[in-house]
């Protein structure tokens, strides 16, 4: 197969869809891989060594997806790369369409077909392409957060760690998926009181066992949700329905109820943020205040350390890279996890979690 990889063109983004060892893998099997110029320069992936792999280089992005029959990318197109998808496109990639319907439709009237790396489910129910990058989400946000406490970026003016015998600070994580529960970890693992949020009984009773002493858990309810928030110095987002908008969790009247200089960190913020005043941000600008509550909205977070971010992302698609290079498509539509990850096929939505926008 034809097998095309462009350069990421959204703000601070320097992951890649393929590694020179995914290249050379692909490469070894028979297909040709072609790489736009300059790929993977700004963290350490040289021409050359896509060369040594076995790929082509491109000079242009319009070269290389009229070159391509699989487009492999890490996010979602940009609008000036729309005019280079066809119908005889399959583009595999990050898609998070709820969350922004219009690019949904213009994507859709491309007639390229999509599968989407955070709707597509394994046969055990995780999501296998999703999950490195929420857990590299969920320990970035804690990251985040404990910087933007400082007083000179119009946070509290606290730290989150562990300091002699002064009160525990607390931090609010809303989902206990993969993203909330590496934030949990790194919570813990900073010294601070954590409150854990999730309509999952079962999920905050393991968590409670694992941490007995710093940790409490609470069902999803406005009543525990304004208790929580009340009492936090950071609240983290981590909510996710498999292809689907974020649902809101916290409102625009909840503000009144959380302190000044408290940051707010919407890791959902992909599928439209779980925090009603959120809008997307970027690395270069991430935060935003409104009632002097501090917001971190970055709709590419992982992108923040883009090498682990490519390699871990690369460890999880490859497998799923090269059976779509090896297979008939409509075939493996038949398979569980590509039958899920099906987004766009022949001008139409084909996902479940899209029917809201058509």
């Amino acid at each position: 197969m034809l097998i095309g990889v462009p350069k990421e063109i959204k703000e601070d983004e320097y992951r890649v869809g393929l590694t020179p060892r995914s290249v050379a893998s692909l490469s070894s099997q028979g297909h040709k891989v072609f790489i736009e110029y300059d790929l993977g320069a700004k963290i350490g992936f040289s021409n050359q060594q896509y060369i040594d792999s076995g790929a082509t280089i491109s000079d242009t992005p319009e070269d290389l997806y009229q070159s391509s029959e699989l487009i492999v990318k890490v996010k979602e197109p940009q609008i000036s790369e729309l005019p280079y998808l066809n119908d005889k496109h399959i583009l595999f990639t990050f898609l998070h369409l709820a969350g922004n319907p219009d690019l949904a439709c213009m994507l859709r009237d491309t007639g390229v077909t999509g599968l989407a790396y955070e709707t597509l489910v394994a046969s055990d129910g995780s999501l296998p392409l999703l999950a490195p990058m929420s857990e590299i989400a969920g320990k970035i946000s804690i990251v985040v957060g404990n910087y933007h406490l400082l007083k000179p970026y119009n946070g509290k003016g606290v730290l989150l760690s562990r300091i002699n015998d002064l009160d525990l600070r607390t931090i609010t994580v809303i989902g206990a998926g993969v993203a909330g529960r590496n934030a949990i970890d790194a919570s813990i693992n900073l010294g601070a009181k954590v409150n854990v949020i999730d309509l999952d009984e079962e999920k905050l009773k393991t968590l409670k066992q694992k941490y007995p002493m710093n940790l409490e858990g609470y069902l999803s309810n406005d009543s525990n949700i304004t208790k929580c928030i009340s009492e936090s110095d950071l609240i983290i987002g981590s909510v996710y329905l498999t292809g689907k908008k974020a649902p809101t969790i916290i409102t625009r009247s909840m503000l009144e109820q959380i302190k000044p200089g408290t940051v707010l960190v919407d890791i959902s913020i992909d599928q439209g943020g779980c925090f009603e005043t959120s809008k997307p941000t970027t690395h270069q600008d991430p935060t935003f205040l409104i009632d002097d509550i501090l917001h971190y909205c970055v709709s590419n977070m992982p992108g923040a350390v883009p090498l682990t971010a490519s390699e871990s992302l690369n460890s999880a698609s490859l497998s799923y890279v090269q059976k779509l290079a090896n297979n008939d498509l409509n075939l493996l539509l038949n398979e569980q996890d590509f039958k899920s990850g099906l987004n766009i096929m022949a001008g139409e939505f084909r996902h479940p979690s899209l029917t809201d926008i058509i």
